[in-house]
């Protein structure tokens, strides 16, 4: 032996025998795949890209959507419905091309006709606008774009 160094003592079975190497591989892989089918009943899920709350004066207009980054989205706290993969690419690019706005927990005031709200929280921070906040950016715009999208192609949702 090297320096006075002792291997540890084999693991025992239940009846006192020692377990050999093949058997503990076994019961490691068991664990192992215990834990992955755990996974996939509830004690794992997909990291939110973004949520976003929209509200307004008209009929239909409050909704909420969660967004996950497998392309998994709540509607007003329902089932979750899935994303086409353009949905899932254009939620991607919204929340990267949001981060900047998000950072700085940008708030444009609406402006004099507004008839939707949207807040969108993430993990970088949140924004908030109106339909018509004067001087918002062009990536605001295309976040309303994919909320309505949303709410009537995935959630068959009016408006």
């Amino acid at each position: 032996m090297n320096g006075g160094a002792r291997a540890a003592p084999a693991p025992l079975s239940a009846s006192g025998r020692p377990i050999g190497v093949r058997a503990r591989a076994c019961v490691a892989g068991a664990a192992a795949a215990g834990a992955w089918l755990l996974g996939g009943c509830g004690g794992v899920s997909a990291a939110d890209l973004f949520l976003v709350q929209r509200s307004g004066t008209v009929a239909g207009a409050n909704l909420t959507l969660l967004v996950n980054e497998e392309g998994g989205v709540r509607c007003n706290g329902g089932a979750v419905l899935k994303l086409s993969d353009s949905q899932l690419v254009e939620a991607s690019a919204l929340q990267e091309d949001m981060r900047k706005p998000a950072e700085q927990h940008l708030s444009i005031a609406p402006g004099p006709h507004s008839v939707l709200s949207y807040r969108l929280r993430q993990e970088q921070g949140s924004v908030s606008f109106s339909d018509d906040s004067p001087g918002q950016p062009q990536v605001f715009h295309r976040l309303a774009l994919f909320v309505l999208q949303t709410a009537q192609r995935v959630c068959h949702l009016p408006l």
